[in-house]
């Protein structure tokens, strides 16, 4: 559901995203695919269908939005080949790849906290 953007919901958040830089990066990034996509593009350049065969449970829908979405975002490019059939790939921008090193943190992160919560 998308929220209106006369909602106070929405002004709330847009509030928050511009007081708060963490805020603004966290909603950038956020979702179920957003991450799952740049840690699939961090090994470089993809065709659709490849980043399609590396996460099996999205819909192909759904990848077009979300590489909509970072496209939009200046996340990631796309390049479109004038060939038959076409065929479009995509990469991080330079401010995508800057995810990268956060990736990695959250990586490590993650697999302390999993540890941790099991140890519980």
């Amino acid at each position: 559901m998308k929220i209106k953007e006369s909602s106070t919901n929405h002004e709330n958040k847009k509030n928050l995203e511009q007081s708060c830089s963490e805020i603004y990066a966290v909603n950038l990034i956020s979702g179920r695919w957003i991450l799952s996509i740049c840690y699939c593009l961090r090994q470089g350049t993809l065709r659709f269908s490849e980043l399609k065969s590396r996460m099996p449970n999205i819909s192909e829908r759904m990848l077009t939005m979300q590489l909509k979405k970072m496209e939009e975002e200046q996340l990631i490019s796309r390049k479109l080949y004038a060939e038959i059939p076409p065929r479009t790939e995509y990469e991080l921008t330079a401010t995508g790849k800057k995810l990268i090193p956060i990736l990695d943190e959250l990586e490590i992160w993650g697999k302390e906290h999993k540890k941790l919560k099991n140890e519980l």
